[in-house]
C-alpha cells in the first residue's frame, strides 16, 4: 500500500540518554561542591539547578517506565477495561489495576470517556473505575518512598544494557522499562541531595515549624501540580523534602491532598470541546477530589496518628531532623494510598446516585447543536500509547461504518420511489462520512509517527483501508446512486416492478455484506471476512442475471426503454463496485491473519 509510512527498525538516541546520565552525574558533583561550604550557608543558584534536574530526570524516567509499560501491556488495556466493569467493586479493581500499570490516570479517564461515549459503559460503572484509576496513581509515590536511590544508577545501567544489545522489541521495553525506573530513583535522589543544605539553614527550618495551617499546604500543592500538569511531580517534590526531614507529616499530608486536588486540571483540559459525556466524567473526577478532601481535612491529625501507627518506625536515639528523615516518606506514601482508597470506599456504593448528579449538572445539548459534526471518540492524549489510540480509531470506523450504511440502507428505496428529498437526504448523510473520514485518516497519520510494533503496524494498516474503503463507499452512493436517482426524476423514467426486485435482491446481498465486511475488521473476524469474499458467486450470479433480464427487457414497449435501460445497468455496476470495496476490506482481515500465523 503506497500510503503506509515505511517503519524503520530504530534504536534509541543513546547520546541523549548518556546526556542524561552525564548530567545528573554533573549535578551531583557541583551539589558536593556546593555544600563544602560553611555550615548554614546555601548555594540558591545550585540548589536550584540541582532541584530542577532532579525533577526532570523524575519525570523523564516516569515517561520512560510508562511508554515501556504502555508498549508490553497496553494492548490488552483496552480489553481489560471493556470487559473487566461488569459492576461497580470489578470496575473499581480493575481502573486501579490498569492505571498502576500504565502510570497514567488521565489516559485511564480518556478510555473511559471512549467506552461511554459508545454505551459500552454506564457512566456509574465508568466511575467506579475513576475511583479505582485514582487508587493506581498512588503507586508512584510508594515506589518512589523506597529509600534505593543508591542502587538507581545499577537500575539505569541495567536497563541502558537491555535497551543496546537487544533485537527482540519486547526486551527492549523492558530495558526502557528498567532504565526508567532507575531514572525515576536517581532523579529523586538528586532532588533530596539538592535540599540537603536546608536542613541547616535556620530562616528555612522556623519557616517550616511555623507554617501549621494545613490550608495553605493544599492551596500550594494544588497550584504546583495545576501547573506542571502531574501530581506524581508533586509527590516527588514532597517525598524529597521528607527524605531531608524537612517536613513533618502533617504538613506533607496537606501537601498530598493538594497534589490530588491540582490533577483535577488535568482530566478538566481534557474535557474542553469533548462530548457531554466526557465532561460528565471530569465533573465525577473533580467531585470526588474535591469532597474526599473537605471530609477529610478536620481529621488530617487523626490521620497522621493512625498512619504514624501502621508505619515502620525509626530507630531510638536519632535526632529529630534523621527521625522525620527516616520515618515521614514512606507515612506520607501510605497516607496518600490510605486517602485514595477511603474516598473509594466510601463513595463507590453511591456510584448511582453520582452518575445521575454529573448527567443533572451537565445535560445533553440541545438538538440543534448536533448539527455540528465532530468525531466521537479520537483523542489526541492517547497518540503516545498506539494500542489505545488504535482502539480509539477503530471505533470511529465503526461509527464511519454506521453512516454508510444508513446511507446505504435508505439510498435504493429512495431512487425505485423518485424521492428526491429522501436523496437530497442520503446526500446530507455523506456529509458525515466525510469530515469523519478526514479526521480519522489524519488521526492515523499521527499516530504512524510513533513508534509502532509489527501488530500495531498491520492493524494500522487494516484500519487504514477498512476506512479509505467506507469513504469510496459513500462517495458511490453519494454521487453515482442518488445522481442516477436524480436522474430518474429528470427524465420521467419509471422501473418496472419486476425489475425493482431485481435491483432491490442484489442490493440486499450488497448490504449484508458490506454490514458483515465492517464488523469483521471492527472485531478482527476472519469467519466473517471468509463470508463476504465467498458471496462473490452470489453477487456475481444476481448480477448476471440482471443483465439477462435486461437484456430481455430492452425490446420491451415501455416509454422511455432506452434510458431506463442505461439508468438501470448502471445502478447494478454501481451495486457491484460496492461490493468490491467491501471484498477488499474483508481481505486486509484475513491478510493479516495469514500474516500473524507466519509471525
Amino acid at each position: 500500500m503506497d500510503h503506509l509510512p515505511v517503519r524503520e527498525h530504530r534504536r534509541p538516541s543513546q547520546p541523549v540518554i548518556l546526556a542524561l546520565v552525564t548530567a545528573g552525574l554533573m549535578f551531583h558533583s557541583h551539589l558536593a561542591l556546593a555544600l563544602d561550604g560553611e555550615p548554614g550557608d546555601v548555594a540558591w543558584g545550585f540548589m536550584a539547578m540541582n532541584l530542577l534536574g532532579g525533577l526532570a530526570l523524575f519525570l523523564y524516567g516516569m515517561d520512560k517506565m510508562a511508554d515501556a509499560l504502555k508498549a508490553v501491556a497496553g494492548d490488552s488495556m483496552r480489553w481489560i477495561l471493556a470487559t473487566l466493569t461488569t459492576n461497580r467493586f470489578m470496575g473499581l479493581i480493575t481502573g486501579a489495576v490498569v492505571t498502576s500499570i500504565i502510570q497514567s490516570s488521565s489516559v485511564t479517564t480518556v478510555m473511559l470517556v471512549g467506552f461511554v461515549t459508545a454505551g459500552l459503559l454506564s457512566l456509574s460503572q465508568a466511575i467506579g473505575v475513576i475511583l479505582g484509576a485514582d487508587i493506581g496513581t498512588t503507586i508512584t509515590a510508594q515506589i518512589v518512598a523506597f529509600k534505593v536511590t543508591r542502587y538507581a544508577l545499577i537500575l539505569v545501567s541495567v536497563g541502558f544494557l537491555l535497551i543496546f544489545i537487544s533485537r527482540a522489541e519486547r526486551m527492549r521495553q523492558y530495558g526502557a522499562l528498567v532504565m526508567g525506573l532507575g531514572l525515576i530513583f536517581f532523579g529523586m535522589g538528586v532532588m533530596s541531595e539538592s535540599m540537603r543544605p536546608l536542613r541547616d539553614y535556620q530562616p528555612f527550618i522556623e519557616l517550616m515549624q511555623n507554617t501549621t495551617n494545613p490550608l495553605f499546604g493544599i492551596l500550594l500543592a494544588t497550584l504546583f501540580t495545576a501547573l506542571v500538569q502531574s501530581s506524581s511531580a508533586t509527590m516527588g517534590v514532597v517525598i524529597a523534602l521528607a527524605l531531608q526531614g524537612l517536613i513533618n507529616l502533617d504538613m506533607g499530608i496537606a501537601l498530598a491532598l493538594g497534589a490530588n486536588i491540582g490533577t483535577c486540571a488535568t482530566a478538566g483540559l481534557a474535557a474542553i470541546g469533548k462530548p457531554q459525556e466526557a465532561l460528565r466524567v471530569a465533573v465525577a473526577h473533580v467531585t470526588f477530589k474535591i469532597a474526599g478532601v473537605l471530609l477529610i481535612f478536620p481529621f488530617i491529625p487523626e490521620l497522621a496518628e493512625f498512619v504514624r501507627a501502621i508505619s515502620p518506625q525509626a530507630e531510638a536515639g536519632v535526632s529529630e531532623v534523621d527521625r522525620l528523615a527516616a520515618e515521614t516518606p514512606r507515612q506520607i506514601a501510605n497516607a496518600h494510598t490510605i486517602f485514595n482508597v477511603g474516598i473509594a470506599l466510601l463513595f463507590l456504593p453511591a456510584a448511582g446516585l453520582f452518575a445521575r448528579f454529573c448527567e443533572w449538572l451537565v445535560p445533553d445539548r440541545p438538538l440543534e447543536e448536533d448539527i455540528i459534526i465532530r468525531p466521537r471518540y479520537l483523542d489526541e492524549e492517547l497518540l503516545d500509547t498506539p494500542s489505545l489510540a488504535l482502539g480509539r480509531a477503530q471505533l470511529e470506523a465503526s461509527d464511519i461504518g454506521e453512516q454508510v450504511e444508513a446511507m446505504l440502507e435508505k439510498v435504493m428505496p429512495a431512487l425505485l420511489s423518485r424521492d428526491r428529498i429522501a436523496l437530497r437526504e442520503v446526500r446530507r448523510l455523506d456529509e458525515r462520512v466525510d469530515v469523519l473520514h478526514a479526521a480519522t485518516i489524519s488521526y492515523l497519520g499521527k499516530l504512524s509517527k510513533g513508534n509502532l510494533t509489527e501488530t500495531q503496524t498491520r492493524k494500522f494498516a487494516r484500519l487504514m483501508e477498512a476506512v479509505n474503503n467506507l469513504e469510496s463507499i459513500g462517495d458511490i452512493i453519494e454521487t453515482e446512486l442518488v445522481g442516477l436517482g436524480m436522474k430518474l426524476i429528470d427524465e420521467d423514467v419509471v422501473i418496472s416492478p419486476e425489475t425493482r426486485k431485481v435491483i432491490t435482491n442484489i442490493h440486499e446481498a450488497v448490504s449484508r455484506s458490506v454490514h458483515i465486511a465492517i464488523e469483521a475488521v471492527a472485531q478482527g473476524d476472519e469467519t466473517a471476512a471468509l463470508t463476504v469474499i465467498d458471496a462473490k458467486d452470489e453477487v456475481n450470479g444476481l448480477t448476471d442475471s440482471a443483465a439477462l433480464h435486461e437484456s430481455r427487457r430492452l425490446v420491451a414497449e415501455e416509454p422511455n426503454r432506452i434510458a431506463a435501460y442505461t439508468i438501470e445497468m448502471d445502478i447494478i455496476e454501481k451495486l457491484k463496485r460496492i461490493y468490491y470495496f467491501a471484498k477488499r476490506m474483508a481481505k486486509t482481515v484475513t491478510e493479516q491473519s495469514t500474516q500473524e500465523a507466519t509471525d
